[in-house]
């Protein structure tokens, strides 16, 4: 199947600046294409894996993909999307923020694999104030310029020169990118549309409208109900396993509504359509078993975070709706319970009773003898039910963790200080 036909299927394009050439091309040649990233934090999120999975989609059908790391364009912000300006980052922090991003699409399609990264600070900081505006801003109608969606949604409450000048820049990108290895195609989120717009249209003011240059957006994400995509309770979900761990990222997709979790697949795995088919058709026939979610998740996941991840992931999962969760490792244990409610203490010696209302865990001796009288309490996974019983610690933590709940699913973790 061409690649834009099996990008259509999943419902991957939004716009295309010529659908018909751009299929024709990929046809009859392999291509280079680029996607954009900047460095405004230290790590990615979701959101970002839109675009890396087409990118990731066109390699596996033999082109080269290119992603280019705005270190340059990072240190001015894009006003795409953002209602007031953004804070300028030190350059010191935006290059902090490139090691960080750079590393993680390392870790996403291989050291050796066959992509190439670039950073457009290593050519946009060449540039002289003169040259910038008599090499290129001549070719940029400001009456344009203001029309474009990513600006002219920003007039009303006022934009600066400095975020005004960003699709100028990222046009400068797309002419580089084209002159130096020969790109054909940028792709970028649905918001991008005008800034990579304006980069075709610099190159074919500059080298002739018979260029084969092209655009493609990605449609923006929305869940059934309406709402963002990727946005939690919590906040982002992120790419970096500090920020969301593997169990969490895992969880996410898990839980996704049977509505969205058919296009999801389509979308952020590389299952065929037979496959993604016969998951369809549990959503229809058995929605309770969660069959389509739970692929989803351990796709995702091990795209993002490796087998071992994966696995733990599903250990922690599995041990939670259980209670049984003592065979849990130290790094899992930190996964399931690291945002949990946490204690401190420097001991597990004593009398139970008086080490659970020391950590918090019961307000008065009655409620934890009552607790244990009950067999409402669990520590490390096994039920107390003696009041002579001793406190351990976990014994896969390094005696660093006591892991109690309470009742079914209340679960506090104590940190035992060394």
């Amino acid at each position: 199947m061409n690649i834009i036909d099996e990008l259509t299927w999943r419902g991957a394009i939004n716009q295309q600046t010529d659908a018909e050439g751009l299929k024709k091309l990929v046809e009859e040649k392999k291509i280079a294409l680029y996607c954009g990233v900047d460095p405004t934090g230290d790590s990615m999120h979701i959101g970002h894996l839109i675009p890396f999975m087409m990118m990731r989609r066109f390699q596996l059908a033999g082109h080269h993909p290119y992603f280019l790391i705005g270190g340059g364009t990072g240190t001015i912000g894009d006003p795409s999307g953002r209602k007031t300006e953004r804070q300028l980052q030190t350059m010191e922090k935006v290059q902090h923020n490139v090691e960080k991003l750079t590393a993680q699409l390392k870790k996403l399609f291989g050291e050796d694999s066959d992509i190439t990264m670039v950073n457009n600070y290593d050519w946009l900081s060449k540039i002289s104030l003169l040259d910038f505006l008599r090499d290129y801003g001549k070719y940029f109608g400001v009456n344009t310029m203001l029309a474009k969606d990513i600006v002219a949604s920003r007039l009303e409450q006022g934009i600066s020169f400095t975020e005004f000048s960003y699709q100028i820049l990222q046009s400068i990108d797309f002419k580089h990118l084209h002159d130096t290895y020969g790109i054909q195609l940028q792709i970028g989120g649905a918001d991008q549309w005008g800034n990579i717009t304006s980069g075709v249209d610099l190159i074919h003011r500059l080298e002739g409208s018979e260029e084969e240059v092209y655009g493609l957006t990605i449609p923006l994400m929305l869940k059934a109900d309406g709402t963002k995509f990727g946005k939690t309770a919590g906040g982002a979900v992120w790419l970096d396993a500090e920020k969301t761990t593997p169990y969490e990222f895992y969880q996410f997709w898990l839980n996704q509504d049977d509505r969205d979790v058919v296009r999801y697949l389509k979308f952020f795995t590389f299952l065929s359509q037979e496959e993604i088919a016969e998951l369809a058709k549990c959503v229809e026939t058995a929605p309770e078993k969660r069959e389509a979610q739970q692929k989803l998740a351990a796709e995702v996941t091990e795209f993002v975070h490796g087998k071992a991840a994966l696995q733990a992931a599903i250990n922690i999962s599995k041990a939670l709706f259980s209670g049984n969760i003592a065979d849990l490792t130290h790094d899992e244990i930190k996964q399931a319970f690291g945002k949990m409610p946490a204690k401190n203490m420097h001991t597990v010696d004593g009398d139970i009773v008086e080490w659970l209302v020391e950590a918090e865990i019961y307000d008065s001796k009655r409620q934890a003898r009552e607790a244990i009288n009950n067999g409402a309490l669990s520590i490390n996974g096994k039920k107390v039910t003696d009041l002579a019983e001793k406190v351990t610690v976990h014994p896969n933590s390094n005696g660093e963790f006591v892991v109690v709940r309470k009742g079914k699913k209340n679960y506090i973790l104590v940190h035992i200080s060394k």
